[in-house]
């Protein structure tokens, strides 16, 4: 059940009959899960992005940080939850939020520390309740993100800048653009349809054209990072911040762009964003094992402490390869598709102890070889739930 990503809202394939059970069984777990979580968030206003232990909120991150890019998924969840059972307890818990969000984007202390990952925290917020309740006030609250994050884009080189403040030019952060922002992009053309002002959605669809010029492999693979010349626009090098390495496959990068792509051509209904979700696609199913859930960077060494799987990779892939479902129907596809997800609601990745407040286990975060390995991580959860 998704939060309309681009559109009517209708769900993309239906699950197999013999996947029933264990997808209802993992959404009803979510659900209760969610039943505290989104109080503990409401409560107490952070990030909650991953935990090891399980416990989102026992690091306290704050939530206007410029690095805060995971509490819509909690509201995310408590939306579909809410959509779900009729229970009015979600919505009301997800607006008391509103302060929060709102003053995000308008207050100029918080607005100008913000990043591209706007489009990640207002599509599953403001957009969402917007969409729900026809609320104007969620209206407004978006279209000010939208402006913020358009503003984000460097015209000279066609990317929208991934991380640091807009009146910051840290070399390190400058000239960045990154996998994940594809998955922002859906703000931009929303705000687009919204106001009927083009110009947002110009500035995705060149984000868009320069991934898939410069970040997409000729194999389907993908870079997770790439830098430009700031003075000529020129790209200069591709980089990572995900993967074992600049040049290796890593999966969550590649289920961003699968998703991202499919979810540009459900707006723009340019044939050569469909080609590239499904090219990334066949190239992720081709690289996944009998396991089925995805190491987290199919480039990894065949032995060695860091072959782990990535759950939260496997969700993303699975909206992914839905929403791919919706326009171009494949049976190497969807086959694969219904494989991961019924390997995902099983115990191996699935914390049913309802008293911890994560439940899909075995999350990467990173590069998979710092201190945070086989986590809870809130946008597994999430996307998990919305599958």
């Amino acid at each position: 059940m998704k939060l309309f990503p681009n559109g009517d809202g209708t769900s993309a394939v239906a699950i197999a009959p013999t996947l029933l059970v264990p997808a209802r069984k993992a959404f009803d777990l979510l659900v209760r899960k969610t039943h505290s979580n989104i109080q503990h968030l409401a409560d107490r206003p952070q990030c909650g992005s991953r935990a090891v232990e399980g416990n989102y909120f026992a690091a306290r991150e704050d939530f206007f940080s410029i690095d805060n890019w995971t509490s819509s998924f909690f509201t995310g969840m408590a939306l579909l939850a809410w959509r779900g059972t009729e229970d009015e307890y979600f919505l009301q818990q997800t607006l008391r939020l509103e302060p929060q969000y709102r003053a995000k984007v308008f207050d100029s202390c918080h607005a100008m520390n913000t990043m591209h990952d706007l489009g990640f925290l207002y599509s599953l917020y403001s957009v969402a309740l917007y969409k729900l309740t026809g609320e104007s006030r969620h209206r407004e609250t978006a279209l000010r993100a939208a402006e913020l994050l358009a503003g984000r884009f460097i015209a000279r080189g066609a990317f929208i800048r991934a991380w640091g403040r807009m009146d910051d030019s840290n070399p390190h952060t400058a000239d960045l653009a990154i996998i994940d922002c594809m998955m922002n992009l859906p703000l931009l053309y929303w705000s687009a349809i919204e106001t009927g002002d083009s110009r947002h959605r110009d500035v995705a669809r060149q984000h868009a054209d320069t991934v898939l010029k410069h970040f997409v492999r000729s194999d389907g693979s993908v870079y997770h990072a790439y830098r430009f010349n700031l003075a000529t626009g020129e790209p200069t090098r591709p980089d990572t911040y995900g993967g074992w390495a600049v040049e290796s496959h890593w999966a969550r990068g590649s289920a961003w762009a699968i998703y991202g792509f499919a979810l540009s051509y459900g707006y723009t209904h340019d044939p050569k964003y469909l080609d590239a979700a499904v090219r990334i696609a066949r190239k992720f199913i081709a690289s996944l094992d009998e396991e089925v859930v995805p190491l987290w960077d199919f480039s990894l060494p065949p032995q060695g402490q860091s072959r782990l799987r990535d759950a939260s990779a496997g969700s993303i892939a699975v909206c992914g390869l839905q929403e791919v479902l919706k326009y171009r129907p494949d049976v190497t596809l969807a086959n694969a598709k219904q494989k991961l997800l019924s390997r995902l609601c099983t115990e191996n990745y699935l914390d049913f102890n309802e008293a911890c407040p994560g439940a899909q286990k075995n999350g990467q975060v990173g590069d998979g070889r710092g201190g945070v390995i086989n986590a809870y991580t809130s946008w597994g959860d999430y996307y998990l739930m919305e599958a």
